[in-house]
């Protein structure tokens, strides 16, 4: 070998070594899409994850509808919570029922009067365990109480962390904490 060929080949060598130096740290956090799921009559009209806005769900309904994004770690770990608030409308096909015209004052008026029985809540949820991070899921419960996932794994696959069926019935009562 020639004695350029080695101080080429010496040279590509330092320069890579030395470039290693330069590369990015992997991130430690993501931003991850949020999806919601209702599995009660009840609509989200709003919901977040982490201060971080999810879409609105109709009664029984979600999937397939994502916003962006909630911060999340790239590694699952013990302990992992979110904070996830939502307002809720338990009665969403009111307005069918009432006899004034759509987006009339009178309606306008009812509609003012339905909005203020919307309930609000605020939940601590553990976070499922995951392998990798990706789709935060969010399961609207019986009893205002909430799941959350945060894998690759979507409802309805083999592996997903909950089973829940997509109608649930809230029970004449609720257990208290």
């Amino acid at each position: 070998m020639s004695n350029i060929m080695i101080r080429a080949l010496l040279l590509t060598l330092i320069s890579g070594l030395s470039l290693q130096g330069c590369a990015q740290p992997k991130p430690e956090r993501l931003g991850a899409p949020i999806e919601g799921y209702s599995h009660t009559s009840a609509a989200v009209n709003r919901f977040s994850v982490n201060g971080n806005g999810g879409p609105n769900i109709g009664p029984y309904g979600g999937g397939g509808k994502q916003n962006c994004c909630a911060p999340m770690p790239v590694k699952w770990h013990p302990g992992l919570t979110v904070v996830v608030e939502w307002e809720k409308d338990t009665d969403p096909y009111a307005y069918g029922r009432w006899t004034e015209v759509m987006f009339s004052d009178a309606w306008n008026k009812r509609m003012d009067e339905h909005k203020k029985r919307y309930t609000h809540h605020r939940a601590v949820v553990p976070v499922a365990r995951y392998e990798r991070l990706g789709v935060v899921n969010v399961h609207f419960l019986p009893c205002n109480q909430v799941a959350v996932s945060a894998g690759l794994m979507m409802p309805g696959t083999p592996n997903y962390p909950y089973k829940f069926p997509q109608k649930m019935e809230e029970p004449a009562t609720c257990p208290t904490s």
